[in-house]
């Protein structure tokens, strides 16, 4: 009953942290010169636009996955490179401002409301989110198919890295699950996460 609650107390904070992080890729694509995002219907906040059902499990389940990407065609940025690359941070930059926006809701909930068992479902739930969303930023920058960071690092690097990307991609998409499923990611980012949770908390707190 525990384990379903808390999985229930999270799931807010999973479809307001995917919506807005596939939201931020395709609102950035759009004002980059891209309007694919907006005729495939995914400039919305609506979550069953961007779930990936797997990827939402996994996340569920595991506490790492990811949504259904949004689709973007480079050739239609006036400069490829540094578009593509704007595009590809700004859903880990949203979720970083989520998780800012609700530690000071955490801050409110502590300073103004009194203490009883709704507020503190409230202020879990309210953790969550923040927890839930630094996740999706942190998980998504590492440099792996079909991840931001694979994007921001070929951007960056150029050639050599797109076409190891384009080699190996299916081999590392697998990978990243054996590691997500094994709990390798957990150990590899909880203390980034952990980091900048404890960053905000002390902005706040």
């Amino acid at each position: 009953m525990d384990y379903l609650l808390g999985k229930l107390l999270i799931l807010p904070g999973i479809l307001l942290g995917i919506s807005i992080h596939e939201f931020a890729h395709g609102y950035a694509a759009v004002q980059m010169g891209d309007n694919t995002p907006l005729m495939q219907g995914r400039l919305t906040l609506n979550p069953i636009k961007h779930l990936d059902p797997f990827g939402f499990l996994c996340l569920l389940l595991f506490g790492f996955g990811w949504a259904k990407p949004v689709m973007i065609n480079s050739r239609n940025f006036n400069n490829p490179r540094r578009d593509d690359t704007i595009v590809s941070v700004a859903g880990p930059l949203a979720n970083l401002i989520i998780a800012f926006i609700f530690t000071g809701l955490m801050k409110v909930v502590d300073t103004f409301l009194p203490y009883n068992a709704f507020n503190q479902i409230l202020w879990i739930v309210l953790s969550g989110t923040v927890q839930i969303n630094l996740v999706l930023m942190v998980f998504n920058l590492i440099p792996i198919p079909p991840l931001d960071g694979h994007h921001i690092l070929g951007n960056i690097v150029g050639a050599p890295v797109w076409n190891f990307y384009y080699k190996y991609r299916e081999h590392l998409r697998f990978f990243t699950l054996l590691l997500i499923v094994f709990g390798f990611v957990g150990r590899f980012i909880s203390p980034m996460v952990s980091f900048f949770y404890n960053l905000l908390m002390n902005v706040f707190f």
